[in-house]
């Protein structure tokens, strides 16, 4: 069996989760918990690019508000 993952052919989606992370995933599978849907779908080479624009910021987003909390 071959990991869905590596599919170049596969349709995949892009999730995001309550800490805006982002994450590929192939269409044909269930959604894990505290994952949903972005609104995604396509190639793999084109839910990698979106992830690549719009995840510009890797810390997960309570970081981010306690850093901004800490610093204003």
């Amino acid at each position: 069996m071959s990991n869905p993952f590596d599919d170049e052919s596969g349709r995949f989606v892009v999730l995001v989760n309550g800490e805006a992370q982002y994450s590929l995933w192939p269409a044909h599978l269930d959604v894990p918990g505290g994952w949903d849907r972005e609104g995604t779908e396509g190639s793999r080479q084109e839910c990698l690019e979106r992830i690549e624009n719009v995840w510009t910021d890797m810390r997960p987003a309570g970081l981010v508000a306690a850093m901004e909390a800490e610093a204003g």
